[in-house]
């Protein structure tokens, strides 16, 4: 298989770039992908930058040259409820927008693009089977719905204003709906892990800066194993 792993921080890459060896390195669009050999399979680790735009441009440019056949995006999130706390994994089961808003445009909801879902189910048969993998390995995690938008949430207010459309939502970041809008348009299955960095409030700041490489080297390290350890078809 060839797969993808996607990252939009340096800071969150950093465990996979120790732990595996880079055999070549490609150029898709504006991202350079270390490319290389796990149990089979071809992987390619990149970088996406940060936001909306810098996700689906560079997921884009590599879904466009090569045939990937599963993607897996991992990094860090601001906690949305009280009982995600910090260091926590999420296991993303659908994004959304929290920051579109086109109700006047027809017959959407908030957070819905016009012709597009209101919400990007990841339901696959890819995410099954790492949810399996998961519970095999008594490994912690929560399920549930990830909020996207182009704002670093650092405040209760902001956080109150995002719940008022999503009440349901466990975290929130700045890229996850984007590359579930662009892997929907590929026929593309992806899998979404994150790991909470912060609380998503006035703390929001220092404490990113402060957990995010632990947090990411967190979400890596689960993606890692189940890549050594699987044999995928």
């Amino acid at each position: 298989m060839k797969i993808a792993i996607i990252v939009p921080m340096e800071e969150e890459a950093e465990f996979y770039k120790k732990h595996f060896k880079s055999e070549t390195k490609e150029v898709f669009g504006t991202t350079e992908f270390d490319h290389f050999s796990i149990n089979g399979n071809d992987i390619y680790l990149g970088l996406s930058g940060i936001g909306k735009v810098n996700a689906a441009m560079n997921l884009t440019s590599l879904l466009t040259k090569e045939d990937i056949d599963l993607v897996f995006m991992t990094g860090s999130a601001g906690s949305m409820q009280e009982n995600v706390k910090r260091k926590d994994l999420i296991l993303v089961d659908s994004f959304a927008y929290h920051d579109a808003h086109c109700v006047s445009a027809g017959e959407y909801v908030e957070g819905q693009i016009p012709r597009e879902p209101a919400r990007f189910d990841l339901n696959s048969p890819a995410r099954e089977a790492f949810k399996k993998y998961l519970l095999s390995q008594n490994i912690d995690f929560k399920e549930g719905l990830v909020v996207t938008g182009d704002t670093f949430v650092q405040s209760e207010a902001q956080k109150d204003e995002i719940k008022k459309n999503f009440s349901d939502a466990l975290g929130v970041e700045m890229e996850g709906a984007a590359f579930a809008q662009v892997a929907r348009h590929f026929n593309t299955p992806l899998v979404a892990i994150r790991a909470i960095s912060d609380n998503g409030d006035a703390n929001a700041d220092n404490d990113f800066d402060k957990f995010v490489k632990e947090v990411g080297a967190k979400a890596a390290s689960v993606i890692s194993s189940y890549l050594e350890e699987t044999v995928l078809d």
